[in-house]
């Protein structure tokens, strides 16, 4: 058998069309003639009768050299599975993981990523990943992969791994079901990358060279995979997921309730692939007491904070749904469905969904669609019906890499006759976007138009904005603008205010030093102002009157020994339109009046150390004006690493903010450890505890994980809050605990 690094031992007299299509580099997968075993070794002859992925490239610390620690790739394939097998050189056998919990982190492990754009079309691949420990994660991408934001590591799928440490090289193999993966039937090539973390030599690698300023998973840089034969749909397709749940619960702040309410639940998911490039997802009485606690943070700003959904439900192909409009505004977000808000807590509860169905995926080569429609309960306790929500999208591709979208969302009472509760009968949006994506990465961006149908009788029910940027090796240029109509009343969706006009430029320059500590440094100006066009009944502002202006200078640093930071200057103008505590922690009778006016300038800077370390810390400090007073505060975190059994972190938040008189100054913590046991790659406990004297709320999340199977688990889930306000410490709040068992069936 030939050398696992070097020689290429491919078999004679390939088909010749085939290999024309594996020349400038792309690699060539032939079908394998015997079994596979996943045991990190790599010593099947099918493994090396195709072409592999070689030559890897630095992208960090630089990206114009080959990397020092080399990587092959290698695939075959049956009827069932794709297999991919690397091994992954290094300096010696240092090697490094977080915990042995699933879905690691990518930076601070020694790791591999695997991309497939089964589609071809640049816009959405699926990731997997393994560490030299055999931890595996799995990953969705979208929009092309040109934003952090774009990679969804929520998604959870099935498909089995194994890894092996040699020394001073280590091999991991994947078998990945066709099933698991979309694509088009009768296809016989994707597009593929590959990008890899090697702690000992310290750098980033990928099979595809990128430049230092693009994200490492951007879908432009990818070449293809080519089959032996065309792929065929893989049979039937359909996976079952019904859950069981239990538990116990109790609201001590309920005086009528005198002993815990027992819970119980039965339901489950189904996924049913209609094509091999469609799939209908179904679910009857979902239940998503499993999903991790949201991080809180302090609120200083005027308005709701934004979390990421991270329901498995919502999950696949949700950039269907979820990326229309931008980071203030957005038609629908799935969110807003079956969760509601604990005033008392600040905590997220459920709010029951009876039934659910999304169809999504491709049409053509050209053409995805997504369906929605799911069914929550009433609750006649508060006067509230039940509502659908329905959303429907098309999404076109034009071009390489840009595409025309359209979506339809509707919010539907159900019998609402019947209730007397405050709610609106029916809420509706529809909205066309121009996503634009260059083929040389350089332009990115949207044109977008949305328009509410609504039963409030406002003006300017629409919103409409672009954003534009132009991205080289050494600068950035960005232009930004947003209307947003008084009468956009999007209640599926996330709009964080309304009757504004909003102008924001940037410019970015990026400098590569040759030598010294800092590997890549940049300076970047952002400039915001948002008008009143008057609308909303205001007369304390005249019509297109400027509200709030916002200069941010940033000087972002990063160095060769992974450590990181930045360092901004920050002027802010803010007129206030309604009385407003910045606190929310004053008596009700204390607050800055709406018709003042405010300037002020702060500075704060981020630091954050080496995360392969054993211990690791986060510093996040700021110092300066607010408002009409003062703020000085710092977060972060410090972690503790005990490989490889997981890691104990204190995350901290403090703001110390004295304002004029009447104000009483404050200071607002938000700290609380996180533990993180992981006694196997099967068997996981995380602990999070947070005190927000903001909320005067101390939470406790506890989450036992036992993953008995693929994709099949068992979780005992304990939540419990405190009220830690001075006249009732630590008195109980509420408390629950559940006991959840999951498994997924093939049939």
């Amino acid at each position: 058998m030939a050398s696992l690094f070097g020689q290429n031992n491919s078999e004679s007299g390939s088909v010749s069309h085939l290999q024309e299509n594996t020349q400038g580099g792309n690699i060539f997968i032939r079908r394998a003639t015997g079994k596979i075993a996943l045991d990190g070794q790599l010593d099947e002859p099918d493994w090396f009768q195709g072409k592999a992925a070689q030559q890897f490239w630095q992208h960090f610390p630089s990206d114009t050299v080959n990397a020092r620690g080399q990587t092959e790739v290698y695939m075959t394939y049956d009827d069932e599975f794709l297999y991919v097998g690397a091994k992954c050189i290094s300096f010696d056998d240092h090697y490094i993981t977080q915990s042995l919990k699933r879905d690691y982190t990518f930076n601070g492990s020694d790791n591999i990523s695997i991309l497939f754009d089964t589609y071809g079309d640049r816009t959405n691949a699926f990731l997997f990943g393994m560490n030299a420990f055999g931890v595996m994660r799995e990953a969705l991408i979208a929009n092309g992969g040109r934003e952090f934001d774009d990679f969804s590591e929520s998604w959870d799928n099935k498909w089995f791994g194994e890894a092996k440490i040699h020394g001073d090289y280590w091999i991991a193999e994947m078998a990945i079901p066709f099933k698991t993966l979309r694509f088009k039937d009768g296809n016989d090539r994707w597009r593929f990358n590959s990008y890899r973390v090697d702690t000992d030599f310290n750098e980033i690698t990928t099979w595809v060279q990128i430049p230092r300023n693009q994200v490492i998973m951007d879908l432009g840089f990818m070449r293809e995979m080519v089959f032996e034969e065309p792929l065929q749909k893989p049979g039937k397709n359909i996976s079952l997921i019904p859950y069981l749940t239990g538990g116990l619960t109790r609201d001590y702040e309920n005086t009528e309730q005198h002993k815990p309410d027992l819970l119980s639940g039965v339901g489950g998911d189904a996924k049913i692939a209609l094509t091999s490039a469609l799939n209908l997802d179904l679910t009857i009485n979902p239940d998503f007491s499993q999903v991790e606690v949201d991080q809180q943070v302090t609120n200083l700003q005027r308005f709701e904070i934004f979390f990421p959904e991270r329901r498995q439900f919502f999950l696949e192909n949700a950039d269907l749904f979820s990326d229309f409009g931008q980071t203030r505004v957005n038609p629908f977000f799935s969110r807003r469905i079956g969760v509601a808000v604990d005033t008392a807590t600040g905590q997220n509860i459920q709010n029951p969904i009876l039934y659910g169905a999304r169809l999504s995926g491709k049409l053509n080569d050209n053409l995805r669609v997504g369906v929605l429609n799911m069914q929550t309960a009433s609750e006649p306790e508060n006067g509230l019906p039940g509502f659908n929500f329905t959303v429907a999208t098309l999404q076109q591709r034009i071009f390489s890499r840009s595409n025309l979208s359209f979506i339809f969302a509707n919010k539907q009472a159900i019998n609402a006759g019947e209730y007397s509760g405050d709610f609106n009968r029916y809420n509706r949006v529809a909205g066309l976007e121009y996503r634009i994506g260059s083929a040389n990465n350089r332009w990115k961006g949207k044109l977008f138009y949305h328009q509410a149908f609504t039963t409030a009788d406002e003006k300017d029910k629409y919103t409409h904005g672009v954003q534009l940027e132009y991205l080289k090796r050494r600068y950035r240029l960005e232009w930004s603008h947003i209307f947003l109509g008084n009468g956009f009343d999007a209640e599926m969706g996330y709009v964080q205010r309304r009757d504004i006009f909003l102008l924001s430029p940037e410019a970015q320059v990026y400098f590569y030093p040759s030598k010294g500590l800092l590997n890549v440094h940049s300076l970047a100006l952002d400039y915001r102002m948002i008008f009143k066009p008057g609308r909303d009944g205001n007369v304390l502002l005249p019509v297109w009157g400027l509200s709030d202006r916002d200069v941010e200078v940033t000087w972002n640093l990063e160095f060769r020994d992974n450590t990181r930071g930045l360092v901004q200057l920050n002027n802010n103008y803010v007129f206030l339109l309604d009385d407003f505590d910045p606190t929310r922690v004053q008596d009700d009778s204390v607050f800055l009046p709406a018709g003042s006016a405010y300037t002020y300038t702060s500075i704060s800077g981020n630091y954050t150390s080496d995360i392969r370390k054993k211990f690791s810390i986060e510093v996040t400090p700021v110092y300066g004006q607010f408002f009409n007073g003062t703020r000085a505060g710092v977060g972060g975190s410090f972690t503790y690493r005990y490989q490889p059994y997981g890691s104990v972190s204190l995350n901290y938040t403090y703001n110390h903010v004295e304002l004029a008189a009447p104000f009483q100054p404050v200071d607002l913590w938000l700290f609380g450890p996180r533990i993180d046991i992981t006694f196997t790659k099967s068997l996981f406990f995380t602990t999070f505890i947070q005190y927000n004297s903001q909320l005067n709320n101390l939470n406790i999340n506890a989450r036992f994980q036992w993953r008995f199977q693929p994709v099949s688990d068992f979780y005992i889930v304990f939540t419990d809050n405190y009220l830690t306000d001075p006249f009732s410490p630590f008195s109980v709040r509420n408390r629950a605990i559940v006991a959840k068992l999951t498994y997924w069936l093939n049939v």
